[in-house]
Parts: structure tokens; sequence; C-alpha cells
């Protein structure tokens, strides 16, 4: 029997201790809950300023209309005053107040404080007001994928807003007031006032003015050529910091089109990190620094730097016939070098250099250049590519990997790779945010400079650069040239494939090319989607990269010594 009595006096003071001490801080939310209402007070949402302190994305401030309708005590007065001065239905407005199955309702958001001002001094009982926030993006459509826009109730929805968002967000206060049991608030009753904390600002590493350069040369290029889509993105190659991301066509972020959801997912999608697509020529660049890389390692299997590839502008592997651009009628593309090959574009001679490298060296190339993975973007939903894994890669379709076809990859993916080749061999994780700060200046968090891996020496680098002038010099890459200004580079040209069958007449155009050749600072990658009329990457997207480096060049007043 004692025993009992002490196991439940032991129970009984478990209890107690548990009720008094553990669940003492929800008893009293529960209690602060049923006696008092709250009003909430949002939390300014962090701004977004680009790498030179210029605001991308702000706040105007604005108001929000509660009522109780437990505490309206005039619900007609309340109503037409409501209604004259929030511009509203009465009808509406005096459903809402008079609507007792919720303890409160929103009668309005984001009303300028004008508006709200009319309804200070009419004293209407159960209803409230208080300060909430517009987003504004004082730029427009500037960069709009990039940024992102938020929910109506003012949360990051896509890009940097969603990515960024527990910092962006803040965390709202409240303003408590004393109520009775059916809502009503108390004579007399003191309000309780809980500040909100503002969210911390982000500054890009996106430079507005060669983002709107960039802008400017795919919007030209989208109208003239009536492609279906023009994308560039701009890297600085020391360290894959991103300068300018375009997605074209794009919207207005301060006119959302949120009621067309298929038109919203089109144009909000950041397709140069989240998609892919066969890129074609430009991909030799990566075929031929893995080439040169291996024989300055003295493999055997890798084609000296003096190769003269075969005259013949076919080459057939499994019963596959891949053929040049060229008919080499001229006897330009017989008896090339690699550099002429990458001059002239000519896919057999990488084909040559695929098989010779063969399936278990060209991979550990594709791996270290990361496709078939993400690059680390700091962006929601980026693609991982397409890539055959390697125990399923038949020769035939290494011939193809070789210049740029059967491999799928964003143009994200393949501008970090091309600025790894070219930088020395360093792979860094790209990135849009360089650091994290309050209003009062100080840095809360930096993003720095992540280096991933390394790709090829910088031997092989320099090697390769030397070629890429040679392309832009002396051939397929000439539109790209800057006159006293060391551009590099390799155009692109990929047929499209529907249903596995080449899609005639459709075609993706593209070049990548950076400078200065001996010490790159910009990388540009520019892809057009379908233009009508002329298609090669070297008369449709050369040109597009040589306006962007030319922007470039004329912002910051580059002599040519200075771009050296």
């Amino acid at each position: 029997m004692s025993a009992a009595i002490a196991f439940l006096f032991c129970l009984f003071l478990g209890r107690f201790f548990y009720v008094q001490v553990l669940w003492e801080d929800e008893l009293h939310y529960r209690a602060l809950d049923q006696w008092t209402r709250e009003i909430p007070v949002v939390a300014g949402r962090g701004k977004i300023f680009d790498r030179n302190g210029e605001l991308l994305a702000g706040n105007r401030m604005t108001y929000s209309v509660f009522a109780r309708a437990n505490a309206v005590e005039d619900p007609e007065t309340s109503a037409s005053v409501l209604a004259e001065a929030l511009g509203l239905p009465r009808a509406d407005t005096l459903k809402k107040l008079t609507d007792k199955s919720r303890s409160e309702v929103t009668v309005v958001r984001r009303a300028e404080k004008s508006l709200v001002e009319k309804i200070e001094g009419a004293d209407l009982k159960g209803v409230y007001y208080a300060r909430d926030n517009t987003r504004i993006y004082p730029y427009g459509a500037l960069a709009c994928q990039v940024l992102g826009f938020t929910s109506y109730d003012g949360a990051g929805t896509t890009g940097v807003e969603q990515y960024y968002e527990k910092y962006l967000a803040g965390e709202n206060g409240e303003i408590l007031f004393e109520t009775d049991l059916v809502g009503a608030e108390l004579e007399g009753a003191a309000a309780a006032y809980l500040p909100a904390t503002d969210g911390l600002n982000v500054r890009l590493t996106l430079d507005y003015r060669i983002q709107s350069i960039a802008e400017n040369a795919m919007a030209k290029v989208l109208a003239e050529s009536s492609a279906k889509s023009a994308q560039a993105v701009v890297l600085d190659p020391t360290d894959f910091s991103v300068l300018a991301m375009v997605n074209l066509p794009s919207y207005d972020l301060n006119d959302i089109p949120r009621d067309d959801l298929s038109l919203l997912n089109a144009l909000t999608r950041n397709s140069l990190a989240c998609d892919i697509y066969e890129p074609g020529s430009t991909f030799k660049i990566v075929t031929a620094a893995a080439n040169i890389e291996e024989g300055l390692r003295g493999n055997p299997a890798a084609l000296p730097l003096t190769h003269v590839f075969p005259s013949s502008r076919t080459r057939t592997v499994d019963g596959t016939t891949i053929r040049c651009w060229s008919d080499h009628a001229n006897g330009k593309h017989s008896g090339q070098t690699l550099a002429e090959a990458l001059n002239n574009s000519c896919n057999p001679c990488f084909v040559d250099i695929a098989l010779a490298l063969g399936k278990e060296t060209f991979y550990r190339y594709l791996a270290a250049f990361r496709f078939g993975r993400a690059t680390g973007l700091d962006f929601s939903g980026e693609t991982i590519g397409m890539l055959l894994p390697e125990q399923m890669v038949r020769d035939c379709d290494l011939a193809r990997i070789g210049f740029g076809q059967t491999i799928a990859v964003s143009p994200l993916q393949l501008a970090c790779a091309a600025a790894s080749a070219v930088n020395g061999g360093y792979y860094y994780a790209p990135r849009l945010v360089q650091e994290i700060f309050s209003d009062d200046g100080s840095v809360r968090e930096r993003i720095k400079p992540s280096l991933v891996g390394r790709t090829v020496s910088e031997k092989t680098s320099s090697i390769l650069a030397s070629m890429l002038e040679g392309v832009v010099r002396d051939g397929s890459g000439k539109k790209a040239n800057l006159e006293g200004y060391r551009v590099a580079g390799k155009t692109g040209t990929a047929q499209k494939y529907e249903n596995g069958r080449v899609a005639q007449g459709k075609y993706v155009s593209s070049f990548l090319g950076f400078f200065p050749a001996d010490a790159p600072k910009y990388l540009a990658l520019v892809v057009i989607d379908e233009p009508q009329g002329a298609y090669y990457g070297s008369t449709v997207a050369a040109p597009c990269a040589q306006e962007i480096f030319k922007g470039i060049v004329d912002v910051f007043r580059l002599s040519p010594s200075e771009a050296t």
C-alpha cells in the first residue's frame, strides 16, 4: 500500500512539475491568446543591391487594414467610411465587418498611406491598420529571373528572393490589445508593442551596368532574328562571380503576370541555370583542353599539337557517318592542326580526339569539369545536365560528345567549364551573392569564392587560350573581335532534335568568348535559340558577344593596355 501511495505521490509531483515548469510558456501563451488580439507589425524586407550598391529590390511603405466583427460597434457607418476612403465596394466591406465566423478579417492590403490617413480620425471601433511592405524593383525587368519575386504575403517565391529568404524576411512583431471574451477591446486597456526585426540586405555579384549591356544586346538580336529566346551569362573567370544573367523574353517585376500560370512559369525561369541544351561546337573547348592536358602529361593516346588531321571531311563510327560542315572543296580544312581545327570548327577532328583519348580518360575530364552535376550556384532548381553513364557509352556516342552532341548541359555549366579551362585550370562554385549586411552597414555574412577543384594545368590553359584567340583573330569568331583588345572564343551552331530526330531548320547559335585572352577577366556565353534566317553562331551570336565586350570596355573605360 505504501508503495502505491508513494507512486501516486511521485506521479502527482511529476505532473505538477510539468505543468508549472515545463508547460509554463505554452500555458502563458494560451492565456494571453485567449484574452488578447494581435495586430501584426510587418518586418521590413531586406533589400537587394548589385555589387556597386545600386538598389535592385526595395520596399515602398504601405498599410493593411484589419477588422474584428465582434468589436465593430457601427458596421454600417464603418463600411461607408472604409469604402469611400479606400475605394472599396461598400457591400463587400460591410460583409467583412459583419462576418463573425472569423476573429479577424483583412479589409485591404498594401494601401497607400494617403488613403489610410483618411480613416485615422474616424475613430472606427474594431478597425485597425498596420504597416506592411510593397516590394518594388527600380529597374523593372532587369535581371528579373535572377532576382525573383515575392508572394502576395511578402515571402520569397523565386530567384534570390526565395533562396535567401531566411536573411531577407526578418521577423514580424505585433501590437497586443486586451479584449473581453467576445473579442471586444477593453476600455482603457493598454496595448503592448512587440517590435519587428527588419530583414538583412543582400549584395549580389551582379553588376547592373553589365547586366544592362547584355540585356540590350540580347533584346536586339532577339528582335532582329525573330528567335525563340536569347540568353547570355557573363562571369568573372578569376572566381566565377556572376556579373550578368540574361534570359529573354522577360517580364517586369513590378507587373508580374500572376493570373497566367503557364506564362508566369515560362517567363520567370532562369533557363541559364535550370534548363539544358546540346552545346555543339562551343563544347570543343573542353575536348581540346583534355587533349592538350593529356599530351603534356605524356599520354601517348593524346594527339600532339603538331598532329595533322586527315583531310577527309567525314568519319564513320559504328556505322554512323559524321561530317564537317564544310565540303573541304577549297582545301582550307585539309591537313589541319588542332589550332586550325578550332578555327574551322571541323567536327571530324574532335571525333578523332575523343576516340584517341578513350572513354575512361575523356569521362575523367568530363567529371573534372563537373558535367553531370550541379555547379553549386546559390540558386534553387539548378539542373545537373544529361550525361550518358560511362558504362553505356558506345564509340559513336563518345565521338559525338567530342563535338558537343549526345550531351546536354546548362549554359552556366558550359560557361564555368570554359572559364576553368582558360583561367589556369581553377574551378570555383559560381555565386550570385557576395555578402549579407544590415542597414547600418555591418556585414553579417561574407560569401567568399569557393575553389571546388582543378581541371587542367596553367600551361594547358595558356596554350588553349592562345588557340581560342586565333579563332577570333583568324577563324569563325572574327565577328567577336574588338579592335585593339585580345578577345578569344569559340562559335557554335547546333542542330536541334525533336522526338529523337533532327528538327529541320531549327538551330541553337552560340558563342563563348573572353578577354583579355592572356589573363581573362570577363567571359560571356551567348545562346540564341532558333534564330530565323542566318543561324550560324559566327554570324548571329558572335556579334552579340562583341557588343557586350565593347560595352564593358566603354563602361570601365578600359584601354587596350588595361585589358591585358
